[in-house]
């Protein structure tokens, strides 16, 4: 399976670029603002859109990664690299969100003083930069890699608006624990937009079945083909973030190979247009086969294993 770079990886690359030096500037507008506004929300701003910057940058790689073609050494390209790099993205935020809760923590017990007109002046521009960048990525969330760049965006925006509205609490209240306050939710926002995408990465990275398939219909749906008498050893996995592959062993009877090309072709057009898999890997037999731990026991190997649960039967 070749991937070619195409108008579409190019353009992706091209709002990556603009991401990452809007991110960049403002992550030094935000730490230096928060530092002298001494602005715990702030400065979690300033942590949180630098993992973006980071982020951003691992989500640059991966597209350059997967717009690779496929090699001898890397059979189905790079198309885990978006993956790979969305897990990493979303891990670095996990470690994130519990930093900003501790300092959180330290705040609430010892209020600082705050400067609000500066923080609301400098989320305010946050605002405007995140949204557009999210905005951007919206229309690219399809693709893991980038769906876990758009949520730290959004996440971002969000968090951003709501230090606006605690800058102006503060302004007016003189409240001085809204800022760690503000500085937990921003950190549970955190938390959450990250969970799915660590759960889905880790799926696809220890190859589970992916979401939203399920085997047991795959099977029944085989099944019902002309010619088809069992379904067995089915396993499917994800190659990347929007590619899936099977593979499995089916038995059928003692007929001509045109025939049995007649069936495979049949397999193939209902995998694609009912679950959407391209990539595919059929085995035919003509008698089925035993389970055994790692799939289908071949003749003569029960010997290698004496320990198998074939031997305990009486």
């Amino acid at each position: 399976m070749h991937m070619h770079a195409t108008p579409g990886n190019r353009r992706t690359q091209r709002i990556l670029q603009f991401s990452l030096v809007a991110t960049f500037a403002y992550v030094l507008l935000t730490a230096l603002a928060g530092i002298r506004a001494n602005s715990l929300a702030l400065l979690s701003e300033a942590g949180h859109n630098l993992s973006d910057f980071f982020a951003l940058g691992l989500s640059f790689l991966a597209v350059y990664l997967q717009s690779r073609p496929a090699n001898e050494r890397k059979t189905y390209g790079y198309q885990r690299a978006g993956v790979l790099a969305a897990f990493v993205n979303a891990l670095a935020l996990v470690v994130l969100s519990v930093w900003l809760a501790v300092e959180a923590f330290h705040r609430l017990a010892a209020p600082v003083a705050v400067q609000p007109r500066i923080m609301m002046v400098v989320a305010a521009a946050g605002v405007v930069m995140n949204g557009a960048i999210a905005l951007l990525l919206s229309r690219m969330s399809h693709d893991l890699n980038l769906r876990s760049v758009f949520l730290h965006m959004l996440g971002d925006t969000l968090s951003t608006a709501a230090v606006i509205l605690g800058g102006a609490a503060i302004f007016f209240t003189g409240i001085e624990w809204i800022d760690p306050a503000l500085s937990l939710l921003i950190s549970a926002l955190i938390l959450w937009s990250s969970y799915g995408i660590v759960r889905e990465t880790a799926n696809i990275l220890l190859e589970g079945t992916p979401r939203g398939l399920s085997l047991a219909a795959m099977r029944e749906a085989m099944q019902q083909i002309p010619g088809v008498e069992d379904v067995h050893d089915l396993h499917a996995w994800s190659l990347g973030s929007s590619t899936n592959a099977i593979s499995c062993h089916i038995t059928i009877a003692d007929i001509p190979p045109s025939a049995s090309n007649v069936i495979l072709e049949e397999i193939n057009c209902l995998l694609h247009k009912q679950f959407r898999i391209h990539h595919t890997t059929v085995q035919f037999e003509l008698d089925g086969c035993e389970a055994a731990v790692h799939g289908c026991q071949l003749p003569g190997e029960e010997d290698a294993h004496p320990h198998s649960s074939h031997d305990h039967k009486h």
